[in-house]
């Protein structure tokens, strides 16, 4: 590379998942003597890592490569050239097409290709347009470089990494078998590795991301598949400058006896979890091939309670999929009800090209769709309402993790993930600092550093206060 490429702009859409890919990237350009700049005005490489799974997320991309190619056009004419990659899924699924669509696309890379970004930086500098999105038969986590610990320390004191990717299930809805390929799930020395130099920046917090991360089977040190479970206890065993474990997301299918066994016994996995279960019906779940029933659910729900009695849930939830009746609808909300989300994602279906939903004749207006998730979301308001204003008056650990620059207030999560507004000197940054809850909001929660309590609370304090 010349020095004429020397700022990277990263623009992420979508999950977790993306949000570690960027970071990865940025590691990779940053030994092609690349830095990133939050300014795309700035940059001579613009790079959109990409999300699929729903329609309006892929319109997105292609607004903002419309903005950047008069962007582009403004740099040309001055001779100062910017190249646009786009990365992730919608590059995995459109490929030569979105680069037919949109001619100012320099490059298009996949989701399992990243690792190739230098050399394909250079074919798109020498006026190629190269394409990679094929299915990679090397291992990328191998080929990626360590992070800096600068970087990692850039990025505050949590972070992601990648344990699995790839889903095998192929629910009737979701594109990712088809955008991020079958299950594969990386050796667990490395995932220790690589939580090890993270914990060796300052990171205290670490969130193991898969698109079905509880069927994590990566190799042990014996050679045989370790489950979910047996990671997390070896990372709170071999890594313990990490406070704070956490998962997601994952499938009802996949839980298991050690994982259960890791929610019981492990002071670092902190008491939330994701399980997405997409609809309360059991033919809407048969319908979206999800393997499991609304039965199978609520026994997992009620098992990791007994074990982990202070857990908090929260689920992803799909409403209109092709052929939902009211009925199916009415056993979603009754199932919200049982549980009791601290949390939810919801969304109206959005059919993915390729996928079987999308080709079915009964499809749902937008109009019911809207309706159903107005009502939805009122529910899981409520619960979410109920949980926060439960948690006032207690005394909570909190990581600390920025600073609200307009209120210079400190942002930390709460062990339920939930955002906490503290009142606190800015020297506690990257700290886990016992927090009296003062106030609750449906999705946040605000406090101010307990006067009764040690100020910040060693690696081992994870248990909740009262």
């Amino acid at each position: 590379m010349t020095d004429t490429l020397r700022k990277v702009f990263i623009k992420t859409y979508g999950c977790q998942m993306n949000a570690y890919d960027s970071a990865r990237m940025a590691d990779t350009l940053a030994g092609e003597g690349f830095e990133t700049t939050e300014n795309a005005d700035l940059a001579d490489l613009v790079l959109l890592n990409t999300c699929h799974i729903r329609e309006k997320a892929a319109d997105k991309v292609y607004s903002d490569i419309g903005r950047l190619r008069r962007l582009k056009n403004e740099r040309a004419s001055v001779g100062n050239p910017l190249l646009i990659g786009v990365a992730g899924c919608v590059a995995q699924a459109e490929g030569a097409e979105m680069m037919r669509r949109a001619p100012a696309i320099d490059f298009l890379v996949g989701p399992q290709n990243y690792h190739h970004l230098p050399q394909l930086l250079a074919q798109a500098k020498a006026g190629k347009r190269p394409v990679d999105v094929d299915f990679a038969v090397d291992d990328k986590f191998s080929a990626l470089p360590s992070p800096l610990p600068k970087a990692i320390a850039a990025r505050g004191p949590a972070a992601f990494l990648t344990v699995q990717e790839g889903c095998d299930k192929f629910c009737s809805f979701c594109v990712v078998p088809y955008t991020r390929g079958a299950e594969m799930s990386r050796p667990l020395a490395r995932i220790i590795a690589e939580a090890q130099r993270l914990a060796s920046a300052g990171v205290r917090e670490i969130t193991l991301l898969g698109q079905n991360v509880n069927a994590y089977h990566g190799a042990g040190a014996d050679g045989r598949p370790a489950s979910l479970g047996r990671l997390l206890f070896a990372l709170a065993r071999q890594v313990p400058q990490i406070a704070r474990l956490r998962y997601t997301t994952s499938h009802p299918c996949d839980m298991h006896d050690e994982l259960y066994a890791a929610h019981r016994d492990l002071p670092q996995l902190m008491p939330y979890l994701h399980l997405p279960v997409q609809s309360g019906s059991d033919r809407m779940l048969h319908a979206m091939n999800r393997g499991h029933t609304r039965g199978d659910y609520l026994r997992l729900i009620e098992r990791m309670r007994q074990v982990r009695p202070d857990i908090a849930f929260s689920s992803d939830i799909i409403v209109g999929h092709p052929g939902e009746s009211e009925a199916d609808f009415d056993d979603t909300l009754s199932l919200v009800e049982e549980v009791g989300y601290a949390a939810c994602y919801s969304f109206k279906y959005s059919g993915r090209p390729g996928t079987p939903a999308a080709a079915h004749d009964d499809q749902i207006t937008e109009a019911i769709k809207s309706e159903r998730l107005a009502r939805l979301q009122e529910r899981l308001d409520a619960h979410a309402s109920a949980f926060t204003a439960s948690l006032v008056g207690m005394i909570l650990p909190v990581l600390l993790e920025r600073q609200d620059q307009r209120t210079n207030r400190l942002i930390g999560r709460s062990p339920f993930l939930i955002p906490v507004n503290v009142d606190a000197p800015s020297d506690l940054l990257g700290h886990i600092v016992a927090v009296h809850i003062r106030k609750a909001a449906p999705y946040h929660l605000s406090g101010d550093v307990a006067a009764n309590a040690t100020d910040i609370l060693s690696p081992a304090s994870h248990a909740m206060a009262q």
